[in-house]
């Protein structure tokens, strides 16, 4: 680690606490002795309020009511926050609206050179639904729905909620413990447990009508939730290996209820893991398509007989052979 970013990452770590040793800072950043001296003797240089304290457990505090100097960025940190800020463009994230007052901030921390290196990676990078004729151009698709932004605030204070939705021609409220609130195709969902009905439930937030928190007295405990949720877990019966070229076309579409799990660090292959209702023919029909979307650069480790006997008469209507699916298995391999 170069000395310019230790130095940023010690004031950090100072301004996080009211206390601190030379020797803890030696083990957070293995370092010598003499080099963490010469460390904080550099981070008071730089106006940083400290006060030793003398004796065999002594250390240092930061001086209250002082103006902690400017937390600094490095150039890799600058560029990590600014490419993330990029990426973000048309994916109806909430707390967006406002993204030049964002960037001119963030401009305004950093150094010409920093400014300028930023200005050429927003001529260069586009990122999947960007407008390559405009790249700054704001689609309406990247305001999140209006009730997203009620919704996290709500949820900072309290996760047992009752939920309205709109459902075709009628309005339901659900008490809802949330478990998680996530984006997936263009959608931003709720899943949650259903504290009347005791399981688990997704909702979309493009139906909600209504939020409120729900009242104390009638709350389930969390461990008993957790507990029915262990108990309500379907055996695991599908279990797939992807390639890059299925992986990305797993991005272009897949069943809401299918999670990617990267098996590297570089995310060219992966692992879904998940239960499949064989008695549900829509469901059915659906993986069965979707199977044959991903292409030949899958491997199949295990799959109910009833999908895979579907796989196999789609391929035989295609007048396709398995050669064609080297690592669909036959019904006998299963």
């Amino acid at each position: 680690m170069k000395k310019v970013e230790r130095i940023n990452i010690i004031m950090r770590y100072i301004n996080n606490r009211a206390h601190f040793t030379i020797s803890e800072i030696m083990r957070e950043f293995n370092i010598s002795r003499s080099t963490a001296i010469r460390d904080i003797k550099e981070v008071e240089a730089m106006g940083m309020p400290l006060v030793a304290e003398v004796g065999r457990d002594g250390g240092y505090f930061v001086m209250n009511n002082s103006v902690l100097p400017t937390v600094r960025f490095t150039d890799n940190e600058i560029k990590a926050l600014f490419i993330a800020f990029m990426a973000t463009r048309n994916q109806q994230l909430p707390y967006l609206k406002s993204r030049q007052s964002l960037t001119e901030k963030l401009l305004g921390l950093i150094s010409k050179n920093q400014q300028d290196d930023l200005v050429l990676l927003n001529q260069i990078l586009l990122f999947e639904g960007t407008n390559p004729h405009n790249p700054d151009l704001l689609d309406l698709s990247d305001l999140p729905h209006p009730m997203l932004e009620k919704l996290i605030q709500i949820l900072l204070i309290e996760s047992y909620l009752l939920i309205t939705v709109k459902e075709e021609k009628e309005i339901k409220s659900y008490p809802i413990y949330l478990l998680h609130l996530y984006r997936e195709k263009s959608l931003w969902l709720i899943e949650g447990f259903d504290l009347e009905e005791a399981k688990r439930r997704i909702l979309s937030v493009d139906n909600i009508t209504h939020i409120e928190v729900f009242p104390t007295k009638k709350k389930v405990s969390k461990k008993k939730i957790f507990e029915q949720l262990r108990k309500q877990e379907e055996p695991i019966n599908f279990v797939i290996e992807l390639g890059p070229k299925a992986i990305a076309q797993f991005k272009k579409y897949h069943p809401l209820q299918f999670s990617l799990s990267y098996t590297n660090p570089y995310q060219t292959t992966a692992i879904i893991k998940t239960f499949i209702n064989i008695h549900h023919s829509e469901e059915s029909t659906e993986i069965t398509n979707w199977l044959l979307f991903l292409g030949e650069d899958i491997k199949v480790k295990q799959i109910p007989e009833e999908i895979l006997a579907n796989v196999h008469e789609r391929l035989s209507l295609y007048d396709q052979t398995l050669g064609h699916y080297p690592n669909c298995p036959s019904k006998e391999e299963t």
